[in-house]
């Protein structure tokens, strides 16, 4: 007989017919007559109860149905009497078809999230990050239909690259050379002549610079797949492996870029409330017991858009009242995530969109803003500032901080050019870039998305180790 999922029987309601499951049982309880046996085959949080009457069966085999063991089970759909479950089964045949002996590592409740990353291999099969990844597979077909509803093309860009998308983290290389025996020059520089490629590559840390080539042809693309970052960051919020979703579009002005990230999000909180309601309940329950409020909240109110010279201000007079801060916040300094979440979570208690930083701490690529007599600049909605500012449009949420980070992109080729000589880098390998603002170049924005940090916002877990399946962190690339 066909198996039936369990997310499949437990909507059923034509009771007495004969079904198939195979699961892994969560819990087995029982008395001298019958044994109650909770399976579960991953399709859903809910388990369905297994009622296997005690005379039915050889009494070892009952002795083989511990916590983790895989079964099949042919039986009878009947409705239950019992308390939270409409289905369960009526077992005739029970047949083991692994084992899971008593040093199965997660057998015992309350296990610490540390615990379990050391058997990353099986805590996929616990309820927590049965939840945690079903949600995740949801947010990806989340955000494919989004995009494809609006008319992006998917767009995949390279995985190794001679490009760093000019300083967005350390690289991981990528060669076929004996490391042993490097063949350098008489100033002890490694030739690479030899090598796979001809030339030093690595691991993307970004597939942006790329994306826009497609934009520039396609009018709207977006990537969706693995960055790497080689940085030896232990924090709750950084992976060496992670992936990234990267819309480009050409034609976008600044309004319209904030109009697309504030709108994109929200459809993917929306598709997780209307398409993960079991396994968010689950976690609002056992995680965080404000994660169902937090994600409606999102949707409730526009997201404020708040020119970073403004925000400064804000930040600058909540110290005065007393607010204390670990880092400086003064206009030029770089935002810490303590003052991005004081903003968002204190201050106006929903989602910012912050926009137009200083140039000092951001990209070559972005467009500057209107300059001013004063030697500031005039930024979205005319806030003007001390000093040059970019048209970035970084999302800023609750628990999470930066969750997007987006600008409009130079087209102009004599300013894309001022501002890579103004910062003295070495274009060699970005040759290519600059050509799309000599042929054809047009208006043009973007904006990137840590698909990892989505999660962690949607799930309410606390560390993005415990969002990805096998985290790739320092001194960690087991499994």
């Amino acid at each position: 007989m066909k198996r039936t999922k369990i997310i499949d029987l437990l909507q059923r309601t034509d009771f007495g017919a004969e079904v198939t499951v195979m699961g892994w049982v969560r819990t087995k309880r029982g008395s001298k007559a019958v044994n109650f046996i909770a399976l579960n085959d991953g399709s859903t949080i809910k388990n369905v109860q297994i009622v296997a009457d005690v005379e039915k069966f050889d009494e070892d085999l009952f002795k083989d149905i511990t916590t983790g063991a895989c079964l099949k089970v042919v039986g009878t759909m009947v409705e239950s009497i019992g308390s939270g479950q409409a289905v369960e089964v009526q077992a005739k045949e029970i047949e083991v078809l692994g084992t899971c002996p008593a040093d199965y590592p997660m057998q015992k409740k309350g296990q610490s999230f540390e615990y379990m990353r050391q058997y990353a291999h099986m805590r996929l099969r616990t309820n927590t990050f049965g939840a945690v990844m079903r949600i995740r597979h949801n947010m990806a077909m989340a955000i494919h239909t989004y995009f494809h509803q609006h008319g992006y093309y998917y767009f995949n860009t390279p995985l190794i690259t001679a490009s760093d998308c000019e300083g967005a983290g350390n690289m991981f290389q990528v060669t076929t050379k004996n490391l042993y025996d490097l063949k350098k020059d008489e100033n002890g520089k490694i030739i690479y002549d030899d090598d796979f490629f001809g030339e030093q590559t690595s691991l993307t840390v970004s597939g942006q610079l790329e994306g826009e080539l497609g934009a520039t042809a396609l009018g709207a693309i977006y990537t969706f797949g693995p960055t790497f970052r080689a940085e030896n960051s232990n924090t709750p919020r950084h992976l060496a492996e992670f992936w990234m979703i990267e819309p480009e579009i050409a034609f976008l002005d600044q309004e319209e870029l904030m109009d697309l990230e504030e709108d994109f999000i929200k459809y993917c909180v929306r598709w997780a409330l209307d398409n993960c309601k079991d396994d968010l309940e689950f976690l609002n329950k056992m995680i965080d017991k404000g994660l169902i409020e937090r994600l409606e909240g999102v949707l409730k109110d526009d997201f404020v858009r708040l020119p970073y010279t403004k925000g400064i201000e804000i930040l600058q007079q909540a110290i005065k009242d007393g607010k204390k801060f670990e880092f400086p916040c003064n206009w030029g300094d770089d935002l810490a995530s303590e003052h991005e979440r004081y903003l968002v979570e204190e201050y106006f208690k929903k989602p910012v969109i912050m926009t137009d930083y200083p140039r000092a701490f951001k990209s070559f690529y972005m467009k500057q803003n209107q300059d001013t007599t004063d030697g500031g600049s005039v930024g979205y909605k005319g806030a003007v500032a001390p000093g040059p500012t970019m048209q970035g449009t970084d999302v800023l949420f609750p628990q999470i901080g930066e969750i997007i980070g987006g600008s409009v992109r130079e087209e102009n080729y004599d300013k894309l050019m001022n501002e890579i000589k103004r910062r003295d880098m070495d274009m060699t390998h970005l040759w290519w870039y600059i050509d799309t603002r000599k042929f054809g170049s047009c208006p043009h924005a973007g904006f990137g998305l840590g698909f990892e940090r989505l999660i962690l916002f949607v799930t309410g877990m606390q560390n993005i180790r415990d969002v990805i399946p096998f985290p790739r962190t320092p001194k960690s690339a087991e499994f």
